[in-house]
């Protein structure tokens, strides 16, 4: 039997629009809680968000995209790296940011 934990995900103001969800959004993870994990899940209930996050033929976290768990930045730790207890057992959420950049 999967061990599900319910995790909780804070996204950006875009993908917020996107989805027409909240900001942040309860979802179940099944097995290990990891960023992989979080946004396939996330894009199982919101199919829109397929690719915004993580790029579907590369693998990789799409450029402007950063995630935080347990104010840290493990955006450049591997997708399928296990995250903080805090996150798996939903006491804090992943935090995914969308960077902001210009002049």
């Amino acid at each position: 039997m999967t061990d599900s934990h319910q995790i909780r995900v804070q996204i950006p103001f875009h993908l917020q629009t996107l989805a027409h969800c909240d900001k942040e959004v309860g979802l179940q993870v099944q097995g290990r809680v990891s960023v992989l994990s979080i946004v396939r899940a996330l894009e199982k209930r919101y199919p829109m968000l397929a690719g915004t996050i993580i790029d579907h033929h590369s693998g990789k976290r799409q450029p402007k995209v950063r995630f935080y768990a347990d104010g840290e930045d493990v955006s450049l730790q591997a997708l399928d790296s296990a995250l903080p207890e805090v996150i798996r057992l939903g006491e804090q959420p992943l935090m995914i940011i969308g960077a902001i950049s210009g002049g």
